[in-house]
Parts: structure tokens; C-alpha cells; sequence
């Protein structure tokens, strides 16, 4: 295809796109550096979890668009690790599926390459260690097969003043070690990042998809590029009409993806982006987009695509004793012990010293507009109710403790009573945090058949502080106490503002 026929065929396809609705995320809520694994006609994507456990939430799908969470690579983290989960990869051979995956180790806090295995591609992995620790950060794995011959790539800086690059090793056999010497792919000689690759052999070339920019955080600058060569090793030619994927409309901050061929042969590229209505609230979210080619030997094209629109909201009891797979909680700062019985979700556990917010059971949420409310079942001295949970040291809450209702914000690991009241009748307590579009929270309560009664702060609470570089902030349950004693409560429920 000639550079003119080229230059119309992109101009239409931007301008069809431009004219659409807007596009819903494949996977709603926080869901960063996705890859994606086709077991026979079922599709399975895992992605970051940065500080939250379990780790690497795995979902299910069998279009591509619309997905559920079945489940996580580790219920607890691998011994070596300190935390930073990130960018899982998956591959399989020798009837053995197999994660590589990013975490910082603990002896000195360096992002290494790690890999797991399992005979299932949703659970059951068991930790075989790091396979890469290479100068200050070793990140964003992906494994390539060239004529048998297995490989993988990733991310390294901090290489005697060298810029970015991506780097590679030859895999053993078996997928555990690496061989031979490292051999570099592809510099970041412009100075404008360089990560989050995955590659595809197409006629003569293999193409480097790859992201630049700042990846995370309000000032993210993501956008999804492609190289190639006639080689695996190199050279690559960056091609001249970068970017395939920036923001648009309704996205931005677009990058870091795999792909995936659909039933009908066709390909797609699961990657992560910000809603720009919800700025970084909702998180790097799942999103897709199809793989077209013009001609043989021509540079591709990324068609995005809209998801399945689906009810984000929650309204949940305590019914059944097993709880729900979608809770998530800060595994450094707290070590939960959940269970439900006689229709009540019970929290309680370890509290991590210098922890001011307690434990957050949460949920992942898909915007900043919301009203969450819970009730509050049994009384003690602990702190118990919701909580919009950034960080340890970054979040909000509203809970009973003993016979007061307190609305609380912690900031810069202070933590801060914006008001609280006593309560003049006993029972159960119901509560309810509403936040509102100029990103302020409002709190209230009632017990009985009581009117809803609002808890209004000293000083109006913003939570602009919230979200962490590299997560957004999470909903849901809060407890803060001795481990002797716990939070019970009757219902969960989360609804999204339009």
C-alpha cells in the first residue's frame, strides 16, 4: 500500500472512530499492564496489583469483551518479595502454563523478574523464584519464540549511564533460568520511555509493540507505539507515524498490552487506560482494540474498540459462607481475617504499627462518584464502618466505635477527626459516604427506621489526596481495633452517580 493510500485509509478509520460513542472499558476498574492467554475457545487476562492483595487478579472471558474474575496467581506473596506487583506476562508450553511477573525483592527493595507455574491458566501457580535481577530495575517481562527457541524481553535502567532499553536472555527449556549472555533490542535514545512490549511476527518482520511516556498518576503522558525489524535481535525501525494508540475523546494514557486472536481469527490488543471523566480515580482500566494490517509488509493499525456496558454496582449480604472473590486489602500495612456467618461479613486481624486507617476490605471502584453504605452490627470499642483507602497514610473513613459515629480523614500519616457525634439509641448503625462531583465526601447515619442524619465535617474533606502514583483508591469495609476484636456487619452495598 502506497504512503498515500495509507495516509486515506488512516484518516477514515480516525475519523469513524472520533464518531462513536463513548467507548466502556472491557474490564471496569483499576487493571493495568493486562496480558492475555487463549486456552482453547476461553480467553484469560491477569494484570497489576501493585500493593493490594491477593495478587494478579486473573479474569475469564469467551468474546474478549465482556470478563469475570476467577480468581488470583498467589493468595499470599512469594517469600522474596516486598510488594510493587506488576506487569504480569503469561506464556505456556510443555503443558505448563507459566507467569513472569514484577516485584520488588525484599533484602534491598530492587523490581526483579520472577516466574510461576501451574498446570491450570487461573490458579493453582506455585513461585519458582526470580529469573531476573539486572541493574536498578528489572520490569515488564514478555517471552518470545523464534524457531523454537524460547526468549524473553524486558525493561532495564540504571545500566552505567546508558539510557532505558529493552534487553534479552535466552530462556532454558524448562522456562525457569536464562542462558547466555544479555543482548540489548531497542534504546530509548529519544528520552521518551520505554516499556510495557510485546511482540508479533507478521510476514517479514517481527513488530516491537511498546509504550513511551509517563505511565501513571494525573500527569501520566502514555501512548502505544511500534517498531520493527527483520530480526528478532534487531535493528528496529521505529515507525514514523507514532503514535498507534493516544488519547482521545474519551481516554487517555494508553499502553501496555498483549494480544490475543479472537474465534474469528482476528487480532486484538488488551491494554490499560485512564478514564478522562474520571480522571486517575477509576484507574488504568481494560481496554481492547483490533489488530488490522493494510497490506503485507505495512505498518499496523489499532482499531479501539468499545466493551460490553455492564451495572458496576454492588449491593451485597452475607448469605453464603464463602466470600466474594472481587475484596481486595493493602497486604503491607494489614493482615486480614475475613469470614461470614449467620449473615454477616466479620473483619478483624493484624494491624501493621503506624497504620492510622486500620484494615481496608475493599473493592475496586470504576469512578469517583459513588454512595457506599454498610450497617454496623455489633458494638465495641473498635472503629468500625466504610472507608475510601488510598494508601495507609491516604484515606477517609466513617465508622462506630463504642456509642460515637466519627468521620475520620488520614493525610501526610496524620490522622484527623472531622467530626463526630454520640449516639443516643443502641442497635445496629447504619452508615453512608457520598462523594460529590468537586471530589468532596459527605457522611451519614441513622439506626432503625430513622432518617438518614448527615455528619457534617468541621472542614469540608477533599479527596483529591487519595489516589497513589501507580492505583487508584479502593471502597469498601474498614476496621480498626485490637485483634481480639472485630466489626460485623449486615450488608454492603456501592452505587455509582451518574
Amino acid at each position: 500500500m502506497n504512503k498515500l493510500l495509507y495516509t486515506i485509509f488512516l484518516f477514515s478509520l480516525s475519523f469513524s472512530l472520533f464518531g462513536q460513542k463513548a467507548m466502556h472499558a472491557v474490564i471496569s476498574g483499576d487493571f493495568a499492564d493486562p496480558s492475555v492467554i487463549k486456552v482453547g475457545e476461553q480467553f484469560y487476562a491477569v494484570g497489576t496489583s501493585s500493593e493490594w492483595a491477593p495478587h494478579f487478579p486473573i479474569y475469564t472471558s469467551d468474546d474478549l469483551s465482556k470478563w469475570k474474575l476467577t480468581g488470583y496467581v498467589f493468595d499470599r506473596a512469594p517469600s522474596w518479595t516486598s510488594g510493587s506487583f506488576w506487569a504480569p506476562e503469561y506464556d505456556y508450553h510443555d503443558e505448563t502454563y507459566f507467569i513472569y511477573y514484577t516485584a520488588r525483592k525484599k533484602k534491598n527493595n530492587v523490581s526483579c523478574i520472577g516466574v510461576a507455574t501451574s498446570k491450570y491458566p487461573d490458579h493453582g501457580f506455585v513461585d519458582k523464584g526470580i529469573i531476573i535481577e539486572f541493574g536498578k530495575e528489572a520490569i515488564d517481562a514478555f517471552i518470545v519464540n523464534e524457531d523454537g527457541i524460547q526468549y524473553i524481553s524486558f525493561k532495564a535502567y540504571g545500566l552505567d549511564n546508558r539510557p532505558i532499553e529493552l534487553l534479552s536472555f535466552k530462556l532454558s527449556q524448562d522456562g525457569l533460568r536464562t542462558e547466555g549472555e544479555v543482548f540489548s533490542l531497542f534504546k530509548d535514545d529519544k528520552g521518551i520511555g520505554l516499556e510495557g512490549q510485546s511482540f508479533l511476527k507478521k510476514d517479514d518482520y517481527y513488530y516491537l509493540f511498546y509504550s513511551a511516556g509517563n505511565c501513571c498518576g494525573k500527569d501520566c503522558s502514555y501512548n502505544t507505539r511500534v517498531a520493527r525489524s527483520k530480526s528478532y535481535r534487531g535493528p528496529y525501525e521505529d515507525f514514523g507515524g507514532n503514535p498507534l494508540l493516544a488519547e482521545n475523546e474519551f481516554w487517555r494514557c494508553m499502553g501496555h498490552g498483549t494480544f490475543a486472536e479472537s474465534i474469528n481469527s482476528k487480532f486484538f490488543y488488551l491494554y490499560h487506560a485512564y478514564n478522562k471523566k474520571e480522571n486517575i480515580f477509576g484507574g488504568r482500566q481494560g481496554m481492547i482494540a483490533e489488530l488490522i494490517w493494510p497490506g503485507k509488509n505495512s505498518w499496523p493499525v489499532l482499531n479501539a474498540q468499545s466493551g460490553s456496558a455492564e451495572n458496576p454496582n454492588i449491593n451485597l449480604t452475607f448469605n453464603r459462607p464463602v466470600t466474594e472473590k472481587f475484596w481486595q486489602w493493602d497486604f503491607r500495612n494489614s493482615s486480614p481475617t475475613i469470614s461470614q456467618l449467620d449473615g454477616n461479613i466479620h473483619l478483624s486481624g493484624r494491624i501493621s504499627a503506624g497504620n492510622l486507617s486500620g484494615i481496608a476490605l475493599t473493592v475496586r471502584p470504576v469512578s469517583a462518584h459513588f454512595e457506599v453504605s454498610t450497617e454496623v452490627v455489633n458494638i465495641n470499642t473498635a472503629l468500625k464502618g466504610l472507608v475510601y483507602y488510598g494508601d495507609a497514610g491516604a484515606a477517609v473513613g466513617l465508622g462506630v466505635a463504642d456509642n460515637k459515629v466519627v468521620f475520620w480523614k488520614v493525610k501526610d500519616k496524620k490522622l484527623t477527626i472531622a467530626r463526630s457525634t454520640n449516639l443516643r439509641k443502641k442497635g445496629p448503625v447504619r452508615l453512608k459516604m457520598k462523594t460529590s462531583a468537586d471530589l468532596s465526601i459527605q457522611a451519614y447515619y441513622k439506626i432503625g427506621a430513622q432518617n438518614w442524619k448527615k455528619l457534617e465535617a468541621y472542614n469540608p474533606i477533599d479527596v483529591s489526596f487519595l489516589p497513589q502514583w501507580d492505583r487508584s483508591p479502593r471502597v469498601g469495609l474498614n476496621f480498626n481495633g485490637t485483634q481480639k476484636q472485630k466489626a460485623s456487619f449486615s450488608f454492603f452495598k456501592l452505587d455509582y452517580i451518574p
